[in-house]
């Protein structure tokens, strides 16, 4: 693949509890031959994307919580999406939840993300590792928010994949609000951050701050585009799903720190731009260059440290 191409961000409107993943699927095959026949290389999707934000319930019945999970990828109801890919030659981003287990038979739950080459074969793994919310029951809430009781904290760090024409990273969500998340992966090397999020409207635990959820999602992005000289892809599930306000604002961000194009509504749509891997550069070298600017045997603190007397 080179390194400029069409790449697609495709937002999901909403996935309702009862809707059967082959439909999904469907939905999700279908925004990847549209972004196909567009002339993409590449297709980004959210996080949870095969299902409902189940974190929004609290469930005590372990056989229904499972039933959010995948087990294999792919799976029976996800191998179309691979067979599609590799039929078309297109790579992509999925979030799902994951469902392994140990060698001691105990379950494992992640929040996870995997790239897939245009073979239909998967060429790198992320779990996440900021998980926000609580772990217990809140019944005064709207909606809960309980990725700390269905997941657990991802274990493979922030890993970079040479895929897609470059240098790959990802990270899901929460994880964008914390810069650590960019730079640890722009010094890896990552010149293309995918991400994809389910964020509501409605923030219960300070409501003065609704109004700034689209702001903050689309602040924290372009910081660290902007701050780490990479390409970052973020991609919403959007819309009023269970009663639940989605915020959108599926994106694509230059390395300049810029929106190059944006979804404009709520529902499954495609935001397509052409990506230039090379231009990095602009930031990495002539702004945030660390050999230049940071160099360990330039560095002189303001003021020497004060010893204990």
């Amino acid at each position: 693949m080179t390194r400029q191409y069409l790449l697609a961000a495709a937002q999901l409107g909403p996935v309702s509890r009862t809707e059967p993943r082959e439909s999904v699927v469907q939905r999700m095959i279908d925004l990847m031959h549209e972004a196909h026949r567009r002339g993409a290389s590449v297709i980004v999707y959210p996080e949870l994307a095969l299902t409902t934000f189940f974190p929004r319930w609290y469930l005590e019945d372990e056989q229904e919580l499972d039933s959010f999970y995948e087990t294999d990828m792919p799976g029976p109801l996800t191998q179309p999406l691979f067979d599609a890919a590799r039929q078309s030659g297109m790579g992509f981003y999925l979030g799902y939840a994951e469902l392994s287990l140990d060698d001691s038979g105990r379950k494992r739950r992640f929040n996870t993300s995997i790239l897939v080459s245009p073979e239909g074969e998967i060429v790198g793994k992320y779990r996440k590792i900021h998980l926000p919310g609580h772990a217990e029951n809140e019944p005064w809430r709207p909606f809960q928010h309980l990725e700390k009781r269905y997941f657990e904290n991802g274990n493979l760090g922030f890993p970079v994949f040479e895929t897609f024409g470059g240098v790959m990273g990802m990270c899901l969500c929460n994880d964008r609000r914390w810069p650590e998340t960019f730079r640890v992966l722009a010094l890896r090397g990552a010149e293309m951050v995918m991400l994809g999020y389910n964020t509501p409207v409605h923030y219960p635990l300070a409501p003065e701050h609704d109004h700034l959820q689209d702001f903050h999602n689309h602040l924290c992005m372009q910081a660290g585009a902007y701050q780490n000289g990479c390409w970052v892809i973020g991609v919403a599930k959007a819309g009023c799903e269970e009663g639940c306000d989605l915020i959108g604002g599926t994106c694509i961000i230059a390395p300049t720190g810029e929106i190059i194009a944006r979804a404009q509504g709520f529902g499954d749509e495609l935001v397509i731009a052409e990506i230039d891997l090379d231009r990095c550069a602009e930031i990495r070298r002539n702004i945030f260059n660390f050999a230049l600017h940071r160099e360990p045997e330039n560095y002189q603190p303001i003021c020497e440290p004060k010893t204990a007397s």
